[in-house]
């Protein structure tokens, strides 16, 4: 019996296009024309009552360049990403591991209880987070009656990155699971039966297949660690900048928009970067 691919079939390519056809214009108008509004936008001055001036301008975007504390606030935004996003591939993996090796009911279980978390606001997470690092909170009082003097947990870097690492776990754990899908017991029993030893079972055999899980799960979490901003801003006490929060602040709280719209669009190119560091990296593991 002869079958014809839908490339072959010029009816079939209208079909597919015309079925493609509505997802397109509603990401064309749900994202497209606010990016462009904010490029826009980011060609225009901010008055002294927080309204748009007349005109098109590159005053905002030549401010930008020209002040060091914003490139520090990319550099320190983009290391923040990067170390959170470590961090938290670090911790998960080995739970994403052992889940993987479940069977059955078990490992359904385990599972949801990894992403239940999922199921709480980020807000809510983050006050959790403010009630155990308080200085009068759970972990600095379980220090002091150890009869050590507990470091500040809060209102510094250090509570941002134990806030965000917690927040983002369940999205690397998620991506690894999938990664660890390939990953066929077989192999790693062969490779033990021609005498390699545990560890290079893993470096040869496992870290090898999970390549695709952990540069997936890589990608979404440093993107939501440069793009969040509740977390840092209740567990920093804005001690703490980074481009998320410095667009709250210029948007809401000066009320300069065309300044708030040029960091919305570094950040664009933060998460472009990284895009297409990813495609790259993805093309060399498979």
């Amino acid at each position: 019996m002869n079958t014809v691919s839908v490339n072959e079939n010029p009816f079939g390519r209208k079909l597919v296009l015309a079925c493609l056809l509505p997802i397109l214009l509603v990401n064309i108008v749900a994202f497209m024309v606010p990016v462009l509004n904010l490029a826009a936008m980011s060609f225009r001055a901010a008055s002294s009552t927080g309204s748009l001036e007349e005109g098109i301008t590159v005053s905002t975007w030549l401010g930008l360049f020209g002040d060091g504390y914003y490139w520090s606030m990319v550099g320190r935004t983009v290391w923040f990403g990067i170390l959170i996003t470590i961090i938290t591939l670090l911790l998960s993996y080995p739970l994403a591991l052992f889940v993987s090796r479940r069977e059955g009911s078990l490992k359904a279980f385990l599972v949801v209880v990894c992403i239940s978390p999922l199921l709480i606001s980020a807000v809510v997470r983050t006050y959790g987070w403010m009630v155990i690092l308080g200085d009068q909170g759970v972990l600095p009082s379980l220090i002091r009656a150890s009869g050590f003097t507990p470091p500040r947990l809060i209102n510094n870097e250090t509570g941002v990155i134990i806030g965000m690492v917690e927040i983002l776990m369940p999205y690397m754990i998620l991506s690894l699971l999938s990664g660890f899908g390939k990953l066929d017991a077989t192999l790693e029993q062969a490779a033990g039966t021609l005498g390699a030893r545990p560890f290079t079972v893993f470096r040869r055999v496992v870290l090898p297949l999970s390549l695709p899980g952990i540069l997936l799960g890589c990608l979404l979490c440093f993107v939501l660690a440069v793009s969040s901003f509740i977390t840092p801003k209740m567990l920093a006490g804005g001690r703490v900048s980074l481009l998320a929060t410095e667009i709250y602040d210029q948007a809401i709280v000066t009320l300069n928009w065309p300044l708030a719209a040029c960091l919305s669009v570094l950040i664009l190119v933060v998460f472009g970067a990284a895009l297409v560091l990813y495609g790259r990296l993805s093309k060399i593991v498979e």
